[in-house]
């Protein structure tokens, strides 16, 4: 595999990996691992997913009796991520602007990868080594959810999956996805609008006495997406709405998730007589996570980049993360920065030095790790 981690990382990015197309990904990766002299396992994560891969685990054995380190990073692109034709344009890598980058998450994959190979390539001591490449993340963490934790043996661990070197992400929030599905009563808006009962008013109304947006700082919610309606001379008879809510904090979690159906239940409620109904679906997708700052995942964090002599900040974050699910299973676990900038858009780039900083970032923090 290649030595230098843009080279790496070009190499990657030319590679399709949209969320539940990332066989070919797991194939190359696979395939360098093994050059590594990695013990590697593919799960079939897909077999529940609907997609062609399942997550790629890899175990590379140490020589200094410790358990194993964790490193992790997702394969999935958002769309538009197929034919990407990334560039070099004076100290940053871009796209034509026709797709993404996908250095959301293939920078963390080409850190680890090219930290390992310097690694081995060095010769030196080093204790075990962990790597989870996950399929699905972007679609709802579905990759590190069906994964089976119990195969890991980390004490902790990194998910490289936010933006700036030096970035330590210490807590995220929990999230409740919810549907609402309003049933109201078709009719011929031209002929005979009185009597239907249009299901996208009530939906306006509901929304309307709803949440949204930043409630505080540490909770949000969103509705991201409507369905509804057949033809403008039909008053419509059902309508979807989609909507999330997140959280740090449990009781904030639910409480606004609960004021969200309850908007929904009072507009109902007043044209029952009508005909009006209501069905209201919520699932948790996941778990918040904090992690003291005097842990040791953040101290040897910290240490690393102090010894690179990278700034680094320690924090929360708003967003969803593997780091999430495997908190949740027992394994403490931060959000490191890769150098990503721009993500879930065609002007998504990344810097030429971010990369060479993560991937000595990644390299110091195992050495470390095994030093001490």
């Amino acid at each position: 595999m290649q030595n230098d981690v843009v080279s790496y990382f070009l190499q990657l990015v030319a590679i399709n990996s949209e969320s539940l197309n990332e066989r070919d990904m797991i194939d190359a990766l696979r395939a360098d691992l093994a050059d590594l002299d990695a013990k590697t396992y593919e799960d079939e994560c897909h077999k529940e997913t609907g997609g062609n891969a399942g997550n790629l685990y890899a175990y590379i054995p140490g020589n200094i009796p410790k358990d194993p380190i964790l490193l992790c990073a997702h394969v999935d692109t958002v769309k538009p991520g197929n034919g990407i034709k990334a560039k070099i344009e004076g100290d940053s890598i871009v796209t034509d602007g026709n797709t993404v980058l996908g250095a959301d998450d293939k920078s963390g994959v080409a850190e680890i990868m090219i930290a390992i190979k310097r690694i081995k390539d060095s010769g030196i001591d080093h204790a075990p080594i962990e790597i989870l490449f996950t399929v699905s993340e972007e679609i709802g963490l579905l990759g590190s959810k069906c994964f089976d934790k119990s195969r890991l043996k980390s004490s902790f661990g990194y998910a490289f999956d936010t933006h700036v070197v030096g970035e330590l992400v210490t807590g995220a929030p929990s999230q409740n996805s919810w549907q609402a599905v309003i049933h109201g009563r078709e009719s011929h808006a031209g002929v005979a609008p009185e009597k239907g009962l249009n299901a996208i008013r009530l939906a306006a109304e509901a929304i309307s006495a709803m949440p949204m947006g930043r409630i505080d700082q540490e909770t949000t919610c969103n509705i991201g997406k409507i369905q509804g309606g057949e033809a403008t001379n039909i008053v419509p008879n059902k309508v979807s709405l989609f909507g999330e809510v997140r959280s740090h904090d449990h009781v904030k979690l639910e409480n606004v998730t609960n004021e969200i159906r309850k908007s929904l239940e009072v507009t109902i409620a007043e044209y029952a007589d009508q005909g009006a109904k209501l069905d209201f679906f919520c699932n948790t997708e996941y778990k918040a996570f904090n992690i003291a700052e005097d842990a040791n995942v953040v101290q040897l964090a910290k240490s690393a980049l102090r010894n690179l002599n990278i700034p680094y900040t320690v924090g929360k974050s708003g967003g969803g993360s593997d780091a999430n699910v495997i908190c949740a299973s027992g394994i403490p676990m931060i959000i490191v920065g890769t150098g990503m900038n721009k993500v879930h858009t065609v002007h998504e780039s990344i810097l030429i030095d971010e990369l060479y900083r993560g991937a000595d970032f990644v390299t110091e923090l195992i050495r470390l790790y095994s030093e001490n």
